[in-house]
């Protein structure tokens, strides 16, 4: 399938609400191949199952669900698809200013402003956080009016004071400073995502941006801050941990599927990344799924 420039999402509230809190059942919400952004902040909660996540910049592989929460118009695609196997996801949006602008500068929410700063590169919350928030995130979205808003805020000011997360781009990844940066590297994030199991040099992404390559290469690392060859081996290394997890194929196989055309420099390369082998990686995923 082929993948175009982000697509811009509209969102509205929910009615009655401020913000938006919704509820999806196993498969009633597949974006995983759609690219998009939107103004609104997004925490999204998966319960149990397993896939890719793509925001930004980064490209990796969650398991037994997730819960991460995206900044304002950071482009992203969906976290589930059919093969996901998680029960439910509960997707909250809210705009920055859904309480208005000068809320943000009282001294009783500096801890979540300075956690919605924070969400512009995204972030990923540990095993702990996962479990305890998303109840909290169901219980909020079962309750109403003014009580769902005073649990929303609790939800975020939980995360808010966490040491268990992780920021998803490092550097400050903003693809929306700049419509033409916005549209180009989005060119290139979509040639990866149809074309990471064939070689892929950098002559023809470089054709893509219209740019040389020595451009092409400062340029890639600065809007990313990595190399296209780091993020190529990492979009591979995410679907070889997909594989490894979810289907029963040898690691060999796994190395071609996922676009390594040399079974020594992907096992070096799964190392670098995973800083295990694959086949330790595949033995202690089924022994933590068992």
């Amino acid at each position: 399938m082929k993948h175009a420039n982000p697509s811009f999402e509209a969102i509205r509230p929910s009615i009655g609400s401020s913000f938006t809190s919704l509820k999806f059942l196993t498969n009633e919400n597949i974006k995983s191949h759609v690219w998009h952004y939107h103004p609104e902040i997004e925490l999204i909660f998966v319960c149990k199952g397993s896939g890719k996540r793509q925001i930004g910049s980064s490209i990796s592989y969650f398991s037994d669900g997730d819960l991460v929460l995206i900044g304002s118009n950071l482009p992203h695609c969906g976290l589930t698809n059919e093969n996901t196997r998680n029960e439910y996801e509960m997707v909250i949006q809210f705009k920055p200013d859904f309480l208005g602008e000068p809320i943000w500068d009282i001294p009783e929410m500096q801890r979540i402003s300075a956690l919605l700063e924070k969400s512009k590169a995204g972030i990923v919350f540990g095993e702990q956080v996962k479990k305890k928030v998303g109840k909290d995130i169901v219980e909020m979205h079962e309750a109403s009016s003014l009580d769902r808003l005073c649990r929303f805020l609790n939800i975020l000011d939980e995360l808010s004071v966490t040491q268990d997360y992780r920021i998803l781009n490092a550097g400050k990844y903003y693809l929306q400073t700049q419509v033409e940066d916005n549209e180009r590297i989005n060119l290139i994030f979509n040639h990866v995502k149809d074309h990471f199991k064939e070689a892929i040099t950098l002559e023809e992404v470089a054709d893509l941006a219209h740019m040389k390559i020595p451009s092409f290469c400062r340029y890639f690392k600065k809007i990313t801050n990595k190399t296209f060859t780091q993020f190529v081996n990492e979009y591979r290394i995410t679907h070889a941990l997909k594989l490894l997890a979810e289907q029963p194929l040898s690691i060999t196989e796994v190395c071609f599927e996922s676009g390594f055309n040399n079974f020594s420099y992907f096992n070096k390369t799964f190392k670098d990344y995973i800083q295990k082998s694959p086949s330790q990686y595949r033995k202690e995923f089924n022994f933590f799924m068992e």
